[in-house]
């Protein structure tokens, strides 16, 4: 059963309680949306919960718990009877070196930033397909464009649903559902602070530290709000992009990065022919 253009969507965000998940729960809303908000603590959501008239649905979902999602992503369909718009939005991140990142770290990471994307896909394509129609947002980062000193876990996570973003995509358009990877710069959110793992600093790092630090104190972060309206813009239109870089310094970055990267491959060429 496909959705009437006149019917407000139904969306399902997860990491809706602060930061960009709630800057995008906030515009769904205020465009007249239905939400389901999850996140492993709600109680920030209270206050758009009681000024919704029903139209906000929030309860606490860990999404590294395979068999949590799949129940909680039936709840949620249970709540208004379908769903429109899936965002893949909860996520944290490991900062420091690839050496000193802990194995704990490292899976803990990995469960949330990408195995718990991973599981909300595996379970929301089937209701999706059913009803023959959805839209899949995976918020990834620009970062998933290479890695770069202490981020690399973090890179490494969204790369990781970057790829598989792309195959889910070419997966499901036959069924009525569309992909979009979001690519966000750096946004002022809980990310680096609440949403942040750090590893034990080895003394080794310390002037690579000191020389990162200066080049992070130079970055302006934006409003989360100006995301959102973009991501409100995406959600409208028929043929949506597969990948968008959110923020004009990020849309810089990764072109420079894909620049760079396009023309190391050219200087190799003739070894790569070589080989066969």
């Amino acid at each position: 059963m496909t959705r009437d253009h006149t019917d407000p969507r139904t969306w399902f965000i997860t990491g809706a309680s602060r930061g960009l998940g709630r800057a995008f729960t906030e515009a769904a809303l205020a465009a007249g949306d239905r939400v389901v908000g999850v996140a492993r603590d709600v109680t920030p959501l209270a206050d758009l919960v009681s000024a919704s008239g029903g139209r906000l649905v929030a309860f606490p979902l860990d999404v590294a718990d395979r068999q949590a999602v799949v129940a909680g992503v039936r709840r949620a369909f249970a709540e208004f009877g379908r769903l429109d718009v899936v965002v893949n939005n909860a996520g944290g991140v490991v900062l420091g070196m690839v050496e000193e990142v802990t194995e704990e770290q490292a899976r803990a990471h990995l469960d949330t930033n990408f195995f718990g994307a991973l599981w909300v896909d595996q379970a929301v394509v089937p209701l999706l397909r059913e009803q023959g129609s959805g839209h899949i947002v995976q918020v990834s980062s620009m970062g998933s464009a290479g890695g770069f000193a202490a981020t690399g876990l973090y890179s490494a996570g969204k790369a990781a649903l970057d790829a598989v973003s792309e195959a889910l995509a070419m997966e499901v358009e036959r069924f009525g559902i569309k992909v979009t990877i979001l690519q966000p710069g750096g946004y002022r959110t809980d990310l680096f602070t609440r949403g942040l793992t750090m590893t034990d600093e080895n003394p080794a790092y310390a002037p690579l530290r000191t020389w990162l630090h200066g080049l992070w104190a130079e970055s302006e972060d934006c409003d989360p709000r100006l995301a959102a309206a973009v991501l409100m813009r995406v959600v409208d239109l028929p043929e949506p992009p597969k990948r968008l870089v959110l923020g004009g310094t990020a849309y810089d970055m990764v072109g420079q990065l894909a620049q760079s990267r396009a023309d190391e491959l050219a200087k190799w060429e003739h070894l790569s022919r070589e080989a066969g």
